[in-house]
C-alpha cells in the first residue's frame, strides 16, 4: 500500500505505529520497556507531544498523542529512537537499524475517532493473544486510562475527561468490530487521515495537500468507449 508524507497539524491527534525491523523483537526484557517508556516520558514532554495512550508489544509500538507544534512527533520519535536502538545494540552486541523503516503515523478526528484509536492500541495485546483482558497487559496504558492508575507519561485527551473512566471500560468491553479495525488499519498504513470529508477537508487546508486519494476517473473499455 502506497504511503504518503507525514501529517505536522499541531493539536489534532495522531496514531503511530513503529515495527522492528523484519518484524522481529524490539524489546527482550522488562528493562528495554521500562527505559523506552521512561525515554519517551522525558523527550514527549520536552518536545511537546502529549500522550494519549500506547502499547508496547514484542515487535513494534502504538501511540496516540497530540502535537504542540509542527516538529513534536519527529522530534521525539528521532530522538527516542536514537537512545533506545544505541541501547539495544551495546546491549546484544549489534549494529544498523533496528526499527523497519520509519514510523507510520496519521491524523485522526478525535471527535469521532479518539476512544476508537484508544480502544485499538489498548486491544492490541488481546488480539495478539498475550492477554486475555486489556489489564493483564503491563505495557499498555489501558490502567492508566481506564482505573486511573499514574502514569507519569499519560495526557488524557479533553474528550476523555468528558466522556470518562466507566463509559470508557464499557466500550473497551464492547470491543472493535471488523470494519472499525479495517479502517483504522488502513489508514495508519496509507497514512490518509481517518475521518469524515469535513475532518478531511480541513486537514486539506491546513496541510496545503489533498488529504484523501484521487477518485478514480471512468474506466474506458477497448478503445475510448465508456462503460454504461
Amino acid at each position: 500500500m502506497a504511503r504518503h508524507g507525514r501529517w505536522f497539524v499541531p493539536g489534532v491527534p495522531q496514531h503511530i505505529i513503529q515495527r522492528g525491523n523484519n518484524r522481529q523483537a524490539v524489546f527482550f526484557g522488562e528493562s528495554d520497556y521500562r527505559a523506552y517508556l521512561d525515554w519517551l516520558a522525558e523527550i514527549a514532554a520536552d518536545r511537546g507531544l502529549s500522550i494519549h495512550a500506547y502499547v508496547l508489544m514484542p515487535n513494534h509500538v502504538h501511540l496516540l498523542a497530540t502535537p504542540k507544534a509542527e516538529d513534536s512527533i519527529p522530534a521525539t520519535m528521532q530522538t527516542l529512537g536514537r537512545l533506545y536502538v544505541r541501547r539495544i545494540n551495546q546491549m546484544l552486541g549489534r549494529t544498523g537499524s533496528l526499527w523497519e523503516g520509519r514510523y507510520r503515523a496519521t491524523v485522526i478526528d478525535s471527535e469521532a475517532y479518539l476512544l476508537r484509536c484508544m480502544r485499538y492500541i489498548e486491544l492490541n495485546p488481546v488480539r495478539g493473544k498475550l492477554a486475555s483482558k486489556p489489564d493483564g497487559y503491563r505495557w499498555s496504558s489501558y490502567l492508566a486510562n481506564a482505573k486511573g492508575r499514574t502514569d507519569a507519561l499519560i495526557t488524557p485527551h479533553k474528550l476523555f475527561h468528558v466522556f470518562g473512566r466507566e463509559a470508557y471500560r464499557a466500550l473497551v468491553q464492547d470491543g472493535l468490530s471488523a470494519e472499525e479495525l479495517e479502517s483504522i488499519r488502513r489508514t495508519v498504513n496509507s497514512g490518509w487521515p481517518l475521518g469524515g470529508d469535513s475532518f478531511r477537508a480541513t486537514v486539506a487546508r491546513i496541510a496545503k495537500r489533498p488529504a484523501a486519494p484521487a477518485k478514480p476517473g471512468p474506466k474506458t473499455n477497448s478503445g475510448s468507449e465508456l462503460k454504461p
